[in-house]
C-alpha cells in the first residue's frame, strides 16, 4: 500500500504509539510493539478496523525508526502545531487576510519559476516528507520486518501456551494416578536411595506434578502429572536408581487418549471447578489410606 505524505503529517504518529516528540528509538520499538500486539489482524480477525490501526502503527515505526524520515515528520508536525497555535490566535477577518496573502505569495512564486528554467522552486516540507516515505518504500525496512517476525512468534507461543493450559484443565489427573515401588528394607533409614526430591527430579523431567505423595512405608509412592502424555512418558521411560530401578503402574487401567479428547461441556468452568475438587478429596482420602496402611503393618 502506498503511503501519502498528507496522511501522516495529518496523524500524529507519536500519539498514535502513546510516547513522547523525544522518545529514544527502544522506546518507539517497545510502544509499537505493545500497541500492535493488542490490534494484530491475527487477534481480532473480526474487526476491520483492527488491520487499518495494525497498518497505521506499522508505518509509524517506519518512519520514526528512520532518522532523516523522522527528521522530515518532525518539521511538519512542528510547523502544523505552530500554524495551528497562530490560527487559534487569529480572527475570521485575519485569517482571511492571512490566507489570501500566502495564496498571492505562491501565486507570485508559480509565475517566477514558470518563466525561468533556474533555479527549481524550493520543496515544501509536506513534499520533502513524501520523498522520505517514498525512499521507504521503496528500500523496505528491516526494522519493521523484523519486529513483525518477532511478533508472529510471539503470537504462536501465545497461541501454543493456550492450547497446554486448555489440555492441562481438562486432564482428569485422579484417573491416571501411578504407584511407584522399589526395594527397600523395613525402616530403612536412606528409603533404597529414594527421597521426595530425589523422586521428583527423577519425574518432573516429564511434565509438572500435580501430587507426589511418600508412603511412610519405605519402597511405595504415588504420583499424577498434570498431562497424560507426561503419565506415559513416565511409565514408558523413567527407572530411577540404576542400583535400584523404580517400578512404574497405573493404580488403575487407565484409558486411550482417544478417550481423554475434552468434550464441550467438560471445559464449562463450574464443571472443571467441581472436577478440581473432587480430585482434592480424593488425594486426601489417599493419603490417609496409605498413612492407615503404614499404622497397621508398623
Amino acid at each position: 500500500m502506498k503511503m501519502s505524505a498528507a496522511k501522516f503529517s495529518d496523524a500524529n504518529l507519536y500519539e498514535l504509539l502513546g510516547i513522547e516528540l523525544e522518545a529514544e528509538q527502544a522506546e518507539i520499538r517497545k510502544a509499537y510493539r505493545k500497541k500492535a500486539l493488542e490490534c494484530h489482524p491475527d487477534k481480532n480477525p473480526d474487526n476491520p478496523k483492527a488491520a487499518e490501526l495494525f497498518h497505521e502503527l506499522s508505518k509509524a515505526l517506519e518512519i520514526l525508526s528512520d532518522a532523516s524520515a523522522r527528521s522530515a515528520y518532525d518539521k511538519v508536525l512542528k510547523a502544523k502545531k505552530a500554524s495551528e497555535l497562530r490560527n487559534k490566535q487569529l480572527d475570521s477577518k485575519r485569517q482571511k487576510f492571512k490566507a489570501d496573502l500566502e495564496q498571492r505569495e505562491r501565486d507570485a512564486l508559480y509565475t517566477l519559476f514558470s518563466k525561468q528554467p533556474y533555479p527549481t522552486a524550493p520543496k515544501s516540507d509536506e513534499e520533502v516528507l513524501q520523498d522520505q516515505i517514498e525512499r521507504l518504500r521503496r528500500e523496505g525496512s528491516k526494522l519493521l520486518e523484523e519486529e513483525q517476525r518477532l511478533m508472529r512468534e510471539q503470537l504462536l507461543r501465545t497461541v501454543a501456551e493456550t492450547q497446554k493450559t486448555k489440555a492441562a484443565t481438562s486432564f482428569d489427573s485422579s484417573a491416571h494416578r501411578i504407584k511407584i515401588k522399589w526395594k527397600a528394607e523395613k525402616k530403612d533409614p536412606n528409603n533404597g536411595g529414594y527421597t521426595q526430591e530425589k523422586l521428583q527430579n527423577f519425574l518432573k523431567k516429564y511434565g509438572e506434578l500435580v501430587a507426589l505423595v511418600m508412603s511412610k512405608k519405605t519402597g511405595s509412592a504415588l504420583v499424577e502429572f498434570q498431562t497424560l502424555d507426561a503419565a506415559e512418558m513416565a511409565l514408558a521411560y523413567e527407572k530411577g536408581l540404576v542400583e535400584n530401578p523404580l517400578q512404574l503402574e497405573w493404580v488403575t487401567p487407565t484409558t486411550t487418549k482417544a478417550a481423554e479428547k475434552p468434550t464441550s461441556s467438560s471445559l464449562d468452568y463450574e464443571d472443571l471447578v467441581m472436577r478440581k475438587l473432587r480430585q482434592a478429596e480424593e488425594r486426601k482420602k489417599l493419603i490417609a489410606q496409605m498413612q492407615a496402611e503404614d499404622e497397621a503393618e508398623g
